[in-house]
């Protein structure tokens, strides 16, 4: 009986890490560029009492072993990477992806950041970076005589000076990787790449598989608001049945302990 509380205990721990997936999907329904995550499970060693196959008899074997579980384990928060639905806004500087690419910025660390999110603004010296003041990389200058920006699907940046006039500015790249989920997520919607993701690949926009650009659209979070709610009221009731379980333990060890 001691080994179910301690597997119920477990199950109450990883239902917990579950409504914390949950709940930050749900914090971050309207944050530009939101990829939902969901925590996955492993069920813990077991405790081998008969092995399958073991000799019950001079003559028989038993078809099937004994074995006694221990409870479970969050094994890892898997992120998905599936593409949000465009947002208009309006805004030159606002950008979406329509692939698996990341723009890159350069972080104060020196290290490049990856994000989804295409929200940027323009410095006082024109430097095209985040609200956070991380320039896009390769690195983009308005000029201050600029009407207007043009952004091509394919990332070559253009400055408008009047009718007929227009000045490149520059080329957005983008990156991919070959596992987005080993991506390493550090806020501010900013990834940083880690040995399970693999090196960066860089391409220009509207080449496989990095996408093109949507000039003037974000891309919302992927987030499932009644998925979410269904999974939460899932998760609950989970949580309840392993409380049911250490409650009835708990009983049982008291009915015994009573004995005389």
């Amino acid at each position: 009986m001691i080994s179910a509380l301690n597997s119920a205990a477990s199950g109450m721990e990883a239902q917990m890490a579950q409504i914390d997936s949950i709940s930050n999907n749900l914090a971050n329904v309207n944050t530009t560029g939101y990829k939902k995550s969901r925590a996955e499970f492993q069920d813990l060693l077991y405790e081998t009492l008969q092995e399958p196959g073991a000799n019950t008899s001079a003559l028989t074997q038993a078809p099937v072993g004994i074995q006694r579980g221990m409870g479970v384990k969050v094994s890892g928060t898997q992120r998905n990477f599936e593409l949000g639905h465009p947002v208009s806004t309006s805004r030159d500087l606002d950008m979406m992806i329509r692939g698996d690419g990341f723009f890159m910025v350069q972080l104060p660390t020196g290290e490049v950041g990856y994000k989804r999110d295409g929200t940027f603004y323009q410095s006082s010296t024109g430097k095209v970076q985040t609200i956070d003041g991380y320039p896009i990389q390769p690195e983009i200058t308005v000029p201050r005589s600029t009407k207007s920006l043009e952004i091509t699907e394919d990332g070559v940046v253009w400055a408008i000076m009047s009718e007929t006039e227009r000045e490149q500015l520059g080329q957005i790249q983008l990156a991919t990787f070959l596992n987005n989920g080993g991506l390493k997520a550090i806020g501010k919607n900013i990834y940083l790449a880690t040995e399970a993701s693999g090196a960066a690949n860089i391409f220009n926009p509207n080449q496989t598989p990095a996408g093109g650009i949507m000039q003037r659209y974000l891309e919302s979070s992927n987030v499932d608001v009644v998925r979410e709610m269904t999974d939460m009221i899932s998760t609950q009731r989970a949580f309840e049945m392993n409380s049911k379980v250490i409650q009835t333990v708990d009983q049982m060890l008291q009915n015994t302990t009573g004995l005389r």
